[in-house]
């Protein structure tokens, strides 16, 4: 009676462990896919570190180019403010050139008057 007992109770733990063995074999295969989610994980995070390493990168070609612009902008602002003094400058000569052929206009025109009253005189 005592190995019938034993085997009844060898059976009782057997399917008792059968369910916890299920389980231990479903938690190794979630921890088995949680392994290869951390694993492709680790991967992503690899590329983007590599990829921010690579945006660093750019960000400094960026800021010499930036830096590099502005110069160039700064050059070109001093050079249109040097023609806008310029054409200033132009365009009040042009107008003392205007005052001066209208006052030479005049003069001729005076010198013309001062011609025919002559003519008519001899």
């Amino acid at each position: 009676m005592d190995n019938e007992l034993l085997k009844a109770l060898g059976n009782l733990l057997d399917e008792k462990l059968k369910y916890i063995n299920d389980d231990i074999k479903e938690i190794k295969s979630d921890i088995s896919g949680m392994k290869s989610d951390i694993s492709g994980m680790k991967s992503d995070i690899s590329g983007m570190k590599n990829d921010i390493e690579l945006i660093r990168i750019q960000q400094k070609e960026h800021g010499t180019i930036l830096r590099i612009l502005e110069d160039k902008a700064n050059t070109n602002k001093a050079e249109h403010d040097k023609l806008s003094n310029d054409m200033i400058q132009l365009s009040g000569k042009v107008e003392d050139m205007r005052k001066d052929l209208a006052t030479v206009e005049v003069v001729t025109a005076r010198n013309m008057e001062n011609i025919a009253s002559l003519k008519i005189i001899k």
